[in-house]
Order: C-alpha cells, then sequence, then structure tokens
C-alpha cells in the first residue's frame, strides 16, 4: 500500500491541482481513501459480478447496463493511478474567453503501456460486451466541485450503436443522461467499482453528464473504455 505521505507528494505534482484557502487539499484525498473497508484489499476483477447486472432501457434503441461491485479493492487502483504521470488539466473555449476544465485528464492510445490491471479490465469487458477495447480515457474528478458537462463521448458518437463501458474508482458520485434534444433525466448513482455500460444510441440519441454537488466527496476517477475497431466498423 502506498503511504499517505507519498499520495500528498504525488496530488501534489499533478498540474492543475487546487489549492485552497485555509485547508489542505491532499489531507481531504486522505482521509476519503484511506478511511474505506476496502483499502486493505488489492485491487481485482469480480468477474462474479456480471450475473448481477441489471438493465435500464432508455428506449427502444438505447439501455444502460449497470453493475455493482465488478472490481474490488478500488481505491488501491485508484491511488496506484493517481502516482503515474500524464494527469493534465486541459482548457476549452467557452463563449471568448478559455478556461480550466473542472477535472483532471489522461489517457492510453496504447494499453501495452498502461498498468497491467487495466488491460486485463479491458480484456473481461471485451468478453463481455463483444467488442474489442484497445484504449482507455480517464478523467479524475478531485472533489465534489468537478464535473463533465452535458456530451457524447467521441468519437464513439461517429458509429450507428456502440457499446461503451465506464467503470467508476473511488467516490460514489450521480451519473445522469438525458434524450440529446433535452428533458428529463435519467440518474444512476454508481459507487465506487461499479460499471456503467451504454448501449445502443446512447451516445447518437442521448447525453450524459457528472455533475458537480453540493455535498462534499473524495476524488474519483471514471475509466471510459474505447474501441478503434467499433468506430471503424
Amino acid at each position: 500500500m502506498l503511504e499517505i505521505a507519498s499520495l500528498r507528494l504525488a496530488e501534489g505534482a499533478k498540474q492543475g491541482v487546487r489549492e485552497q484557502e485555509g485547508s489542505d487539499l491532499s489531507l481531504i484525498h486522505e482521509l476519503t481513501l484511506f478511511d474505506s473497508e476496502q483499502d486493505n484489499h488489492p485491487a481485482v476483477i469480480n468477474h462474479g459480478a456480471l450475473a448481477n447486472a441489471s438493465e435500464h432501457w432508455l428506449d427502444e434503441k438505447s439501455w444502460l447496463t449497470h453493475v455493482p461491485g465488478f472490481l474490488l479493492g478500488h481505491n488501491a487502483l485508484l491511488r496506484q493511478l493517481s502516482t503515474i504521470d500524464g494527469w493534465e488539466q486541459r482548457r476549452r473555449w467557452m463563449y471568448n474567453r478559455k478556461v480550466d476544465e473542472p477535472r483532471l485528464t489522461h489517457e492510453y492510445h496504447d494499453l501495452a503501456v498502461a498498468p497491467p490491471l487495466l488491460a486485463e479490465i479491458a480484456a473481461a469487458l471485451g468478453d463481455y460486451c463483444g467488442v474489442p477495447y484497445d484504449g482507455i480515457w480517464m478523467n479524475w474528478y478531485r472533489d465534489n466541485r468537478d464535473s463533465t458537462a452535458w456530451h457524447a463521448d467521441r468519437p464513439a458518437n461517429l458509429p450507428t450503436t456502440a457499446t461503451v463501458p465506464v467503470l467508476s474508482l473511488g467516490a460514489t458520485r450521480r451519473f445522469l443522461i438525458r434524450p440529446i434534444s433535452g428533458g428529463r433525466s435519467t440518474v444512476l448513482v454508481p459507487a465506487g467499482g461499479d460499471l456503467i455500460i451504454m448501449h445502443g444510441r446512447c451516445q447518437r440519441d442521448w447525453q450524459h453528464c457528472a455533475p458537480k454537488q453540493q455535498t462534499p466527496a473524495g476524488p474519483r476517477m471514471s475509466l471510459n473504455y474505447t474501441s478503434t475497431a467499433q468506430v471503424a466498423a
């Protein structure tokens, strides 16, 4: 297990990790990361969890699969990923100026250079979904103020249909999805280690987000698995 001090040093080196007046953000992360019952457990795939998957149909062509507890010891993997190089806070245009995105981002185009467990998860998801996953897009939500706005995953929105798995690590946060034209949202609340899979036309006819929240929350990472073969099909 990584020591608390090493996590503090790693987080301090990450580009864009915000500073808070009168408080130590790394201390907040330590409390939420190290007080969990799973902290002494190594991260392992729970293949048996797939038998307990539930489906949530959005319409006749789009649906979600929720697999609770797909990854045991999820905080161990979060800690490991928090120490790797490559996290960055990207910038985007908002109206006439550039702003920082409210999260950190990392990606692997080649799973051969990713931590081995990430490739093992890709293989397990490929067997379950029937899709060869060969990349990962990762978001690090440092606390309750980090978020993603309404969007569809690119380039998974190019084919007519796509299967996109998203694995949650760390704190529990809401996952919202709504029709691309707007309207009422469907809400799931995946815990750390839970898997959500978007199927069918979720990337063409729907948008999803991970909103900010007022209630304090510890760090969460989302691991979005991608497939070049699926996009090219």
